[in-house]
C-alpha cells in the first residue's frame, strides 16, 4: 500500500473538522458526462510533505490498487468498472507541483488542506437523492496578502531580474482570505458554474474543499495524444479589448514564451518529433475577460506513466514563467503567502484518459477561512500598475461567486 494519509474512507480522520463542511452532491472538474451527478466515493489518499516520499509515484500506485492502471499511457487500459470504480479525481497543489519538478515550493500553504489528494469514485445507476437543504453560510471581509504597492514593487523586482538576465518571464500571484462559518459548498459550486469554466467543479475532503472555474488545460491524454492549452494574455471582454489583445506585441511575446516552454515540457514525455502547435494565440472568453490560448499536442512516448507525466508538466508554465526553475526561485522569494490549491492541477483520471486543469480561478476553503489567488505573467515590458489591475480583474468574478448570501449583515 502507498504511504501517506491513506485509507479506504477518510471520514474517520479529524472528525471534529469533517463536520465543518457538510456533504452535498458535487462533482470534481472534468467528470465524464456519463458519471456527472452520480459519483460515489470509494477510496481516498492524501499527502502532505511531512509524509515524505514521492507523491507522484504514490498516486500512481494508489490508483493501480483500485483498478486504474496508468503505468503506460501509450497503451491505455480498456474501460471497465473494477469494484464499481469508474475513475478518480486528482488534485496537486502548487507547492507539490514545484517539488515534483525539483523547484522551490514557496511560502507555506495558507489553507489547511493536503498538497496532493486522489479520490476514487464509482457511480450509481441513477442520480443520488439530494441531501437536506444546506445550512446557511456567512463569509466575512477579504484580507489581502499584499497591498497594491507591494504587488507593484514585486513586479519591479521581476523586471530588474529580467534585466540582469536571470529570467525571461515570471508569474506573480497574490492571495486573499476571508473568515467563514457554515456550509461553503453551494458557493463553491456556484464558482464552478462561471461562464468559460472548462474545469468547473468542486472537490471536497475532511475539513476542506476546493472550487474551480479554470478555463485552462494543464494536460489531457486521450487516444495516445498529449494536449496542453496554455493561456497567457488578458483584456476586458469588449470589442476594443479584443482588438487590443490581438495587436499587443507585449502579450504575444509573453504568450509565445510560454508556448515554447510547454512544447519543451511535452517533448520530455512525447514520441520524438511529434510535438506540434495546432493553434496559436486564439482569443476566447472567460466571464468578462478575453484570454489568449494556444493548443500544443504530441504523441505519448512508449512506457510513459502518470508519475513521469506529472513530473514533466507540473507546475504549468503559464503560472511559473521561463526558465521554470529560475522563475520558481523568484516566486518563492517574492510571494509572501503560498499558492495553496491555486496554480496546481485538478481534474479527472479515467481508465483510458486523463484530463487535468490548471487551477487558476480557484478557491479553497478550510474550517475557518476562504482563500483565493490571482496574478499574471511579468515581462520586461510589464507596467506595474497594469499588472495589479489585471490581477484584480481576474479575481473579481471569483470573489463575486463567493459572495455572502443577500441576507448576510456583516463582513
Amino acid at each position: 500500500m502507498v504511504r501517506g494519509k491513506s485509507a479506504e474512507r477518510m471520514s474517520m480522520n479529524r472528525p471534529d473538522v469533517v463536520e465543518a463542511l457538510p456533504r452535498m452532491a458535487v462533482d470534481p472538474p472534468a467528470v465524464p458526462a456519463s458519471c456527472r451527478g452520480r459519483l460515489v466515493e470509494r477510496a481516498r489518499w492524501q499527502w502532505r510533505p511531512a509524509d515524505g516520499g514521492d507523491p507522484a509515484a504514490y498516486a500512481e500506485q494508489f490508483l493501480a490498487e483500485h483498478g486504474l492502471h496508468l503505468h503506460n499511457l501509450a497503451r491505455p487500459a480498456r474501460h471497465h468498472h473494477r469494484h464499481g470504480v469508474c475513475g478518480a479525481a486528482l488534485y496537486v497543489s502548487a507547492a507539490a507541483a514545484a517539488l515534483l519538478t525539483g523547484g522551490a515550493p514557496g511560502a507555506p500553504n495558507p489553507a489547511d488542506l493536503p498538497e496532493v489528494a486522489v479520490v476514487v469514485y464509482g457511480h450509481t445507476e441513477a442520480a443520488p437523492t439530494r441531501p437536506d437543504p444546506p445550512t446557511s453560510w456567512w463569509r466575512g471581509a477579504w484580507t489581502e496578502s499584499w497591498s497594491p504597492r507591494q504587488h507593484a514593487e514585486a513586479v519591479t523586482a521581476i523586471r530588474e531580474a529580467i534585466g540582469r538576465g536571470e529570467v525571461y518571464q515570471v508569474n506573480l500571484v497574490g492571495h486573499a482570505s476571508a473568515p467563514h462559518t457554515g456550509d461553503p459548498i453551494p458557493a463553491l459550486a456556484r464558482l464552478g458554474r462561471l461562464p468559460g469554466a472548462r474545469y468547473g467543479g468542486v472537490l471536497t475532503g475532511p475539513g476542506w474543499a476546493i472550487g474551480c472555474a479554470s478555463p485552462e488545460t494543464l494536460v489531457e491524454v486521450h487516444g495516445g495524444t498529449l494536449t496542453t492549452r496554455p493561456i497567457k494574455g488578458t483584456r476586458p471582454a469588449t470589442t476594443a479589448g479584443r482588438v487590443d489583445l490581438l495587436t499587443s506585441a507585449k502579450e504575444r511575446a509573453e504568450h509565445i514564451m510560454i508556448v515554447d516552454l510547454e512544447r519543451n515540457d511535452l517533448a520530455r514525455v512525447a514520441r520524438t518529433g511529434s510535438v506540434r502547435v495546432d493553434e496559436l494565440f486564439a482569443v476566447r472568453r472567460w466571464c468578462d475577460l478575453w484570454q489568449a490560448e494556444s493548443t500544443v499536442r504530441a504523441e505519448v512516448a512508449d512506457g510513459l506513466g502518470l508519475a513521469d507525466l506529472l513530473r514533466a508538466v507540473c507546475p504549468g508554465g503559464s503560472v511559473t514563467g521561463a526558465p521554470k526553475l529560475a522563475a520558481l526561485d523568484h516566486i518563492a522569494a517574492l510571494e509572501p503567502v503560498g499558492r495553496g490549491a491555486a496554480m496546481g492541477a485538478l481534474g479527472w483520471i479515467g481508465p483510458d484518459h486523463i484530463d487535468l486543469g490548471l487551477t487558476i480561478r480557484t478557491a479553497a476553503v478550510d474550517a475557518t477561512a476562504v482563500h483565493v489567488w490571482a496574478g499574471g505573467g511579468i515581462t520586461w515590458d510589464s507596467d506595474p500598475a497594469a499588472e495589479v489591475a489585471e490581477a484584480a480583474a481576474k479575481t473579481a468574478p471569483v470573489r463575486a461567486a463567493l459572495r455572502r448570501p443577500p441576507d448576510a449583515t456583516a463582513g
